[in-house]
C-alpha cells in the first residue's frame, strides 16, 4: 500500500540478493530489494498478479550471491543501542511493511503523530483466515528472534507494554512463548490468550479483544494508543535491525 519505488537499475545490471533495486518515492512508500542475484533482463510495465501492469524488474537468477553486510548467521543477537528514530530509519531502509497481507510500510506505522501517544504495542499472532498456519509456525520456529523484533519495536515507540494476542487453539505457541519470556530477558512483553472466532485477526477486532476498547469506523489504532504489528513483522524487524537483512 502506498505509492510504487522507483527502479534504480537497468537492463544488463548485475544484482545481489538484498540490493536496493526500487527506491521509495514519498513517506508512505517501500523500497524494494531484490530477492534473487542474477542479471536485469527488463525493467517495464508487466502485468501483476491481478492482471494490472506495474513497473517490474525481471532478474534472471544466476547463482546466489548476497550483499556483503547482511548477517546471514543464525545466531540470535539480543542487545540494541539504537535510538528509537535510528530503528525507524533501519526499517525505512530495509523496505519491511506489514506481513499479515496488508503490507503497509511499517515506518509509517512506527512514525507517532505529533500530538499523539503511544500505551501499548499489540502484537497479532492470530492468523486473519482459517487454517493459515504461517504465524503460528513463526511463533514456534523463530519464537526468540520475534520476541527481540518485538522489544525492538517497543523500544522504536517508546511504550513498556506489549501483548502477543494468540488464538486459544494454539496452545502448543501460547505455551512456547510464554516459556521463552519466562527464560529470557523481554520484559513488558505478555501472551494473551483469546477466543477462537472469526475474524479475531482483523486489527480493529483485535484491538477490541485485547483493550476492550473500540476504533471509530474512519479511526487508526493510534487515537486509542495502540500500535499493531505481526508475528512475522516482527521478525522482519528483527532481521532489518539485528542482521541487515532487508525484506527479501
Amino acid at each position: 500500500i502506498g505509492a510504487p519505488a522507483t527502479p534504480i537499475v537497468k537492463k544488463g545490471d548485475k544484482v545481489l540478493t538484498g540490493q536496493l533495486i526500487g527506491e521509495a518515492t514519498g513517506f508512505v512508500s517501500a523500497n524494494i530489494h531484490s530477492p534473487i542475484s542474477g542479471t536485469v533482463t527488463a525493467v517495464d510495465m508487466l502485468p501483476n498478479g491481478q492482471g494490472q501492469r506495474r513497473m517490474m524488474v525481471v532478474i534472471k537468477r544466476e547463482g546466489d550471491e548476497w550483499v556483503e553486510s547482511i548477517d546471514r548467521s543464525t545466531e540470535l543477537k539480543r542487545a540494541c543501542t539504537l535510538e528509537p528514530k535510528e530503528i525507524i530509519a533501519k526499517v525505512k531502509e530495509a523496505g519491511i511493511v506489514g506481513m499479515g497481507g496488508a503490507q503497509f510500510p511499517t515506518h509509517v506505522k512506527l512514525s507517532i503523530p505529533e500530538g499523539q501517544k503511544a500505551n501499548i504495542l499489540i502484537i497479532n499472532g492470530v492468523e486473519c483466515e482459517p487454517y493459515l498456519t504461517s504465524d503460528y509456525r513463526t511463533m514456534l520456529e523463530r519464537g526468540e528472534m520475534m520476541l527481540v523484533g518485538v522489544s525492538l519495536l517497543m523500544r522504536a515507540i517508546s511504550v513498556d507494554r506489549a501483548v502477543i494476542g494468540i488464538e486459544n487453539n494454539k496452545p502448543d505457541a501460547i505455551a512456547h512463548l510464554n516459556k521463552l519470556i519466562v527464560d529470557g530477558s523481554d520484559r513488558g512483553i505478555e501472551v494473551m490468550p483469546l477466543k477462537t472466532r472469526y475474524p479475531q485477526g482483523g486489527e480493529k477486532q483485535l484491538i477490541d479483544a485485547v483493550m476492550g476498547r473500540q476504533v471509530k469506523s474512519m479511526g487508526l489504532p493510534i487515537d486509542v494508543g495502540a500500535v499493531v504489528q505481526n508475528v512475522a513483522t516482527s521478525l522482519a524487524v528483527y532481521e532489518a535491525v539485528q542482521k541487515n537483512m532487508p525484506l527479501v
